[in-house]
């Protein structure tokens, strides 16, 4: 039997920043291009990624309206022509980072006859056509709920810690932001044996999160001075060896690289809105101070999943404990406002089966 194109979707539309997104019926591309997979999305998460698109952290939006999402899991339906690393279906991890395969062009929607626009990867709809090389096949038994982690938050946290930061045992470490991220995080550190690892965040119910997550301290920014804190913790007047910041606030980062040591780390994984400067003296650059952004932890999603998969089956890791909310799909702005506000402490995930 041939196979027969869905014809419409439901799907959260960005059509106005600081907005919130139109969920509503749209209809998907009669065929499938070279490279090209569709896939069944069962859940997606939502990270900072995503509230920074629709805040217009990095200026004007020239392809709204467009769908939103780089973290999902899913079962694969159909697929292109020249696709060869996943079949028919396939469970697999949707992720925004490159992986293997071919980068086919990106998909396009209607909405009324109006254009909406999606990148290699969306997830915030019932169906994603996405590139090849942003999926990667997991085991038949895989948890969907729980790998829809290693679209991001996984492979970006232990990435972090394993290939921008470089953590090396008993090192000190602030990850300033608790979120889905920022937890991951921590939980590298912990496995690479960082200590102490203090987390920060203004909202107590994720440091107390942070904490099973494996943090030796906690600071409360909205009501502890940090900067007197981290020193205190660390009982060095130079400082710690490592801070990561995931909030792009350039006060942030310009505190993180005063508590640092000369030779200590400082990793941006937040990214400022456009126009926000940060102000440093750079001199401490020439005498081994080092200060870096983050690439979605630079990782490689093909090679790293399986690896951190593997932690995930043999307890080494925890990801269900980081899942606190479930929403569905037509709850999306919902879901959003709880991440915005702190009333959600872990990572969310968007159920499109309810």
């Amino acid at each position: 039997m041939s196979f027969i194109m869905p014809k419409t979707m439901k799907a959260a539309i960005l059509t106005e920043l600081r907005k919130p997104l139109v969920v509503t019926d749209i209809e998907l591309p009669k065929t499938l291009q070279i490279g090209q997979v569709l896939v069944k999305v069962s859940y997606s998460g939502i990270c900072g990624s995503q509230l920074g698109e629709i805040d217009g952290v990095k200026g004007k939006d020239n392809f709204l309206p467009h769908l939103l999402g780089h973290e999902a899991t899913g079962v694969v339906i159909a697929i292109g022509p020249g696709v060869s690393h996943v079949k028919v279906d396939n469970k697999v991890v949707l992720h925004w980072r490159k992986g293997v395969g071919i980068e086919s062009k990106t998909p396009s929607y209607d909405w009324n006859g109006k254009k909406v626009n999606a990148g290699w990867i969306a997830t915030f709809n019932e169906y994603a056509i996405v590139s090849e090389n942003r999926c990667t096949v997991i085991p038949d038994d895989s948890d969907l709920k729980v790998a829809t982690l290693f679209g991001c938050a996984v492979t970006t946290g232990f990435g972090v810690v394993e290939n921008n930061a470089k953590i090396r045992m008993g090192e000190s470490a602030v990850v300033f932001g608790a979120g889905g991220i920022g937890l991951n995080i921590i939980q590298a550190l912990d496995l690479s044996t960082a200590y102490p690892i203090i987390a920060v965040d203004q909202y107590s119910n994720r440091l107390q999160l942070a904490k099973k997550m494996g943090a030796t301290h906690t600071i409360n920014s909205s009501i502890e001075d940090v900067k007197k804190k981290i020193l205190d913790i660390v009982q060095q007047d130079n400082g710690v060896d490592l801070f990561i910041d995931n909030t792009g606030k350039p006060a942030i980062i310009e505190l993180g690289y005063e508590v640092t040591k000369p030779n200590g780390r400082v990793i941006l994984v937040g990214v400022p809105h456009k126009g926000d400067n940060v102000n440093i003296h750079t001199l401490p650059l020439h005498f081994g101070k080092y200060l870096s952004g983050s690439h979605g932890g630079d990782g490689s999603p093909n090679l790293d999943i399986p690896r951190y998969h593997k932690l995930f089956r043999n307890d080494r890791i925890k990801l269900r404990e980081l899942i606190s909310d479930e929403f569905s799909l037509p709850e999306i702005n919902n879901a959003i406002d709880g991440i915005r506000n702190g009333n959600i402490n872990g990572r969310v995930v968007i159920n499109m089966d309810i």
